[in-house]
């Protein structure tokens, strides 16, 4: 036969036969007794998963952090944090042995084919999803299968619990803090208190406000709150930073002219964006900076956003009483 014209390409490493190495079994397919432990290892690391989840609900009864107190909180943050993640270490540890000891890990070759809506495609699905239970033991295998729900429904309960510290409580100083209306649209600030450092409590004279400087400010009888009154809750509300800008840099909206004195303004800390507290001042620029999000202020026009995801200006407080 006359060969035809064209062109050949000769290619130094072409592609083999799928023909797969021998397969090599695992400790637990040739020895039952070694299937039997890794089932009951598997088991239990779920019912263990389910154990500390309803620990980091108990740990969020056990140590509650209604008195306010910075070791109460830091309890209910331990032990909470520690439960859920010990069951979530235990469920991935379960659910990696399960895939890696227990489910078959037989290799195949998957030939490609067409992709068409055909009867046949949907009895292949099905067999597929059948071959999958058989090869997992999910179906067989009760106690991994009750385990898991087990675990899997229990991992959810501690975040559901945890909803309920969401509400805001009543506390002697906040007693309508059950209206979270209320409890956000009121702070201790009222007209004539005078302005203290952060967290000492002691009074703020205009004459230690340099040019330059910025000073965290609290109320002044913030101080003589303790942690059962809501000292924390307070402070988030309250908390003001201070500064001093030449006289001549200012410049204050219309009808707030008045809202300073010779240089020395105050802007409430709580961001505009989620509440983090703009702690990070540039005396050269007269920029605030929040650290979670980057939102800038622009101290000398009004604290005015001009970067970052905030949509308005840090709240001024006012005081024309002098």
């Amino acid at each position: 036969m006359e060969a035809l014209p064209g062109l050949a390409v000769a290619v130094p490493d072409p592609v083999q036969n799928d023909v797969l190495p021998a397969h090599r079994e695992r400790v637990t397919d040739t020895d039952p007794a070694a299937m039997k432990r890794a089932v009951r290892t598997v088991y239990t690391l779920f019912y263990l998963s389910a154990a500390f989840s309803i620990w980091a609900v108990a740990a969020y009864m056990i140590f509650p952090i209604e008195d306010g107190r910075v070791t109460s909180i830091r309890h209910n943050n331990l032990f909470i944090g520690l439960g859920i993640a010990l069951a979530l270490l235990a469920l991935g540890i379960g659910a990696i042995h399960w895939s890696k000891a227990i489910m078959s890990d037989k290799e195949f070759v998957e030939p490609r084919h067409a992709t068409r809506g055909r009867d046949s495609t949907r009895e292949a699905t099905v067999a597929a999803f059948a071959s999958a239970n058989e090869e997992s033991g999910f179906g067989r295998r009760a106690m991994i299968r009750n385990s898991l729900f087990a675990a899997l429904v229990a991992s959810i309960i501690p975040g559901i619990t945890l909803f309920r510290g969401l509400a805001p409580q009543d506390t002697p100083a906040n007693p309508r803090g059950g209206d979270p209306v209320y409890l956000l649209s009121h702070t201790m600030w009222k007209k004539g208190m005078k302005l203290a450092h952060d967290p000492s409590g002691i009074p703020i004279k205009a004459s230690d406000v340099t040019l330059g400087s910025a000073f965290h400010v609290i109320p002044e009888d913030l101080a003589k709150l303790d942690h059962s009154q809501g000292y924390l809750d307070q402070k988030a509300k309250a908390i003001v930073l201070l500064m001093r800008l030449p006289v001549d840099a200012l410049h204050p909206a219309p009808g707030h002219e008045d809202w300073g004195f010779d240089g020395i303004v105050a802007y409430s800390k709580v961001c505009t964006h989620v509440g983090c507290p703009v702690a990070l001042y540039e005396q050269q620029t007269h920029h605030l900076l929040c650290p979670c999000h980057q939102s800038q202020f622009d101290v000398s026009h009004g604290a005015r956003v001009i970067f970052g995801p905030a949509a308005r200006a840090l709240p001024q407080p006012a005081d024309r009483s002098r």
